[in-house]
């Protein structure tokens, strides 16, 4: 890969980053209190608590990504970015523009998943 397109992934690390900074989904609260006074039957409880598990989640997702942007930012620094973590070879540079924070060639990213979704299924 060549200096513009590393510069390039790196700009836009950066701007995912600022957005999920700036987004407010890291400090987004209303969704995560119940106040008694609004929760006159257990249909409104449900749905409060179905929301707090949303807002949850989302923010949960949010910092995961925001931890896989730090740790490619910290691969382009310490030149490891476009290997795959798993067998050393040479992410694309397409797959990176797509995903720019991915750590993992495509077969090993398939591989994770299905993993994944076999560990779901059998919980």
């Amino acid at each position: 890969m060549n200096k513009a397109q590393l510069d390039e992934l790196k700009t836009q690390l950066i701007k995912m980053k600022e957005s999920i900074l700036n987004g407010g989904y890291l400090t987004q609260t209303e969704d995560l209190h119940i106040s008694s006074e609004d929760l006159p039957d257990e249909a409104d409880l449900a749905t409060s608590v179905i929301n707090q598990q949303i807002t949850f989640n989302m923010r949960q997702r949010e910092i995961l990504k925001l931890r896989a942007i730090d740790q490619a930012l910290n691969r382009i620094q310490n030149g490891s970015y476009c290997e795959c973590e798993e067998c050393g070879d040479n992410i694309g540079f397409k797959r990176l523009k797509n995903q720019p924070f991915t750590n993992l060639c495509i077969t090993h990213a398939e591989e994770a998943e299905r993993e994944q979704n076999r560990f779901l299924k059998h919980g």
